[in-house]
């Protein structure tokens, strides 16, 4: 999911980092941002926009205020901006967050029961282990045929990366997909290629995933079903893209082994006789698949539950909902996975104490994104008290102001790309970048989907090649390949994939 946390099978799997120097985690990179956001505020001049009826800025009605706070009350910002990030309460009158006040919620906490949710229903999924053996049983049967099991795999994975942020989980099927492909002819560097680039570009287009479109469009204050039709059409186009790429590498190694980037290591070949010849994996019981029906079931109502319909279907953006839309959000969809989580829990007849104990250790496996949320949502109400942001969207405002609609959605693509190698965290990017830059849409013109999904397609492309990301540096490590390897083998492709991310977000805009 992202690159916020990783199931328990995957860190037992993941190799030991080096010593020397290590890039903060996440966590540690917020808690700086807070601190030097805290600090510059006082050299930032307070200002604000008036907004419309609908709470929007009106482009060119900036101007500079008095700063509301004194040297104590922002200490206590500081102090305060965990608690103010989860359950911070923005006062109507003043506009000021804090705990105690009463008004609208403007912390995270929707966005962090969602994210525990989310990951209690996964850890359960994964503890039936249907997944693991559906996806065993679809690559021992495609063995023989070398390119369908490339496709199949990296079909998968891309849809799983798309709808629930499949990264992290495959490392726990390094051990099982490079055998595979060795037996088949290839390289190791195909086995990476095809895990790494496969959940990666699924990632990168992500339709409903609740890590990078989910809290992105809760920051952008729009539903997570805005901007789907694009954000689908991407990732057929991409996906496909990518499979291509692959299986011509893969056609041309097995055709002449020379040209392979990677070579091959003593043993391979006998790994792969093993993997050509091995027993075929246990066959899904009824019960696994109830589970897979179930799964599904879910992640296709949720998509029915948050798309807006009626704006879908007649282009309309201001077209009256239908009866039976449900324009479900974060709330109902922290239900609908916990419901989820129970149902296929019992299902699979896990029983009460393991089902149980399941949950509580799925909501904890996934603390750490949560935590990130709430302290990126912390540096906005740091900024929101000291009236700070409306000032810095104002800086920018010029910029965008005078640019076609195609150029700002390539804006937005590019200012995030150095955002997404500091803070490689999907949801902390987006919780931290998206109140600043979703407004922006409003002065181009623009639908503000278009920038969650130009932002997380820089927080994708990113993450296919970051050495800060545990999906690359591990994942190369367990298949025995170099990162500068990988690097030459993934280069052409990034930049097709750059390309392909411009002209999509531009065509978006444009048809805006």
């Amino acid at each position: 999911m992202s690159t916020d946390q990783a199931p328990a099978e995957a860190e037992d799997d993941a190799p030991e980092p080096k010593r020397g120097f290590r890039f903060p985690s996440a966590l540690t990179v917020l808690a700086i941002v807070t601190i030097v956001v805290w600090a510059l505020a006082f050299a930032i001049p307070a200002g604000e926009y008036r907004r419309g009826e609908d709470g929007k800025p009106v482009a060119g009605s900036y101007h500079h205020t008095d700063s509301p706070e004194d040297f104590v009350q922002r200490l206590n910002d500081l102090f305060l901006s965990p608690v103010n990030g989860l359950y911070g309460i923005k006062d109507a009158q003043s506009g000021q967050v804090a705990p105690d006040n009463v008004g609208d919620l403007y912390g995270s906490a929707a966005v962090f029961l969602f994210v525990l949710a989310i990951g209690a229903f996964i850890t359960v999924v994964f503890a039936t282990g249907a997944l693991d053996r559906g996806i065993a049983r679809l690559a021992h049967r495609l063995r023989t045929r070398g390119a369908v099991l490339i496709v199949a795999i990296m079909t998968v994975f891309s849809i799983l990366g798309s709808v629930e942020g499949f990264a992290e989980e495959t490392l726990g099927f390094y051990g099982l997909i490079v055998p595979l492909m060795l037996a088949l002819g290839y390289d190791r560097m195909v086995a990476t290629g095809t895990i790494i680039l496969g959940a990666g570009v699924g990632v990168l287009c992500s339709t409903v995933n609740p890590f990078a479109t989910g809290v992105a469009s809760s920051a952008a204050g729009i539903s997570l079903g805005d901007g789907i039709v694009l954000r689908l059409l991407m990732l057929v186009v991409l996906t496909a893209v990518t499979i291509l790429y692959v299986v011509r590498y893969a056609r041309r190694v097995k055709a002449d082994p020379s040209r392979s980037l990677v070579g091959f290591l003593p043993g391979d070949h006998e790994q792969a006789d093993v993997a050509a010849t091995g027993d075929e994996p246990q066959a899904l019981t009824g019960t696994h698949k109830v589970v897979l029906v179930a799964v599904t079931i879910t992640f296709v109502f949720m998509i029915f539950s948050i798309i807006p319909w009626a704006q879908v279907l007649t282009g309309d953006a201001d077209a009256t909902p239908y009866g039976w839309e449900l324009d479900w959000s974060f709330a109902q969809l922290a239900a609908l996975f916990i419901v989820a989580a129970v149902i296929v829990g019992v299902a699979a007849r896990l029983g009460e104490k393991k089902l149980a104990e399941t949950i509580i250790q799925g909501a904890a496996d996934f603390v750490s994104p949560a935590l990130i949320i709430m302290l990126a949502r912390g540096v906005t109400v740091i900024m929101n008290n000291a009236q700070v942001t409306d000032t810095v969207l104002h800086s920018m405002e010029g910029a965008v102001s005078d640019t076609s609609s195609a150029v700002f959605g390539v804006l937005i693509f590019g200012v995030n790309l150095p955002l997404a190698f500091l803070i490689p965290s999907t949801s902390g990017h987006a919780t931290l970048a998206m109140p600043i830059l979703a407004p922006l849409a409003d002065f181009a013109d623009v639908p503000r989907a278009l920038v969650v999904t130009a932002w997380q397609a820089a927080s994708g492309w990113m993450n296919l090649w970051v050495p800060t990301t545990a999906v690359i540096m591990g994942g190369v490590s367990l298949a025995k390949v170099g990162y500068n390897q990988y690097l030459r083998f993934a280069a052409p492709l990034l930049a097709i994939l750059f390309v392909l991310v411009c002209a999509f977000v531009a065509l978006g805009a444009g048809l805006s």
